[in-house]
């Protein structure tokens, strides 16, 4: 990992100190900062560039500092005891790295993580950011609540991977990317993974995913374009899903 030596206009844009703090405020248990005291927050901190396929960090080493991607996409990997290893999730622009190691009594990283392009991100001491939830309780109600969405989240995808089926796996990946709430349709998300990786995510082959959603695009429930995708039927979605429960 190196210091980020912005290469082109529009990464040098983002890379601006007005940019990186709206970042910063984007995050949610760091949004109750003000603009000042993420600016402060951002002193103590740097951007660096990761180049693709390299380690940001790896399970069960010291989690000395927190990461926000500001461009590129890391894959976060979880290795078994028996030393197989699974994709969780991918992370692109404004995710958070390694937060989950502040409420580790350790004080290691959970999982690894690997730039799946070359990525650039704000690297923040996590002494800093334990220091900003202990002072700041509205900052710290919001990490506990994030952090409960987290592990529901992976909990649903552990009954999902040994439960159900690949349609299963599918269907609710694209109905956790859609807001929560009330939501109208059609609403279009934006699949910026090449079906390669979303298909390790989702435990299943590249060909089977293809499979899926041209089921999917038979049935009017959904419609793909490129790197989009547009839900038409969400209710059938939730349906579809709740029949192979």
């Amino acid at each position: 990992m190196k210091t980020a030596q912005p290469p082109s206009s529009s990464l040098e844009l983002l890379c601006q100190p007005y940019q990186l703090n709206e970042l910063l405020g984007g995050v949610p248990w760091l949004s109750d900062l003000t603009k000042a005291e993420r600016t402060e927050l951002l002193s103590q901190s740097r951007v660096a560039c990761i180049e693709d396929d390299e380690w940001l960090f790896h399970q069960d080493t010291p989690a000395e500092w927190l990461y926000i991607v500001i461009k590129g996409l890391v894959r976060l990997v979880r290795a078994a005891r028996d030393g197989s290893q699974a994709t969780i999730r991918h992370v692109e622009r404004g995710g958070t790295l390694g937060e989950l190691s502040m409420v580790s009594n350790l004080g290691n990283y959970l999982y690894s993580a690997e730039a799946k392009r070359m990525t650039h991100v704000i690297v923040l001491p996590a002494a800093a950011c334990r220091q900003v939830l202990d002072a700041y309780p509205a900052c710290r109600a919001e990490f506990m609540s994030r952090l409960a969405l987290e592990l529901t989240d992976r909990l649903e995808d552990l009954a999902l991977v040994t439960q159900c089926d690949a349609m299963a796996r599918l269907v609710s990946y694209l109905l956790r990317q859609m807001p929560r709430g009330r939501v109208r349709t059609p609403y279009t998300l934006r699949l910026s993974l090449p079906k390669i990786w979303l298909a390790d995510q989702l435990s299943m082959t590249p060909e089977t995913l293809s499979r899926m959603l041209a089921k999917l695009r038979d049935q009017q429930m959904i419609e793909t374009s490129r790197q989009r995708l547009t839900v038409l039927d969400e209710p059938g979605l939730r349906r579809l899903l709740a029949a192979s429960e």
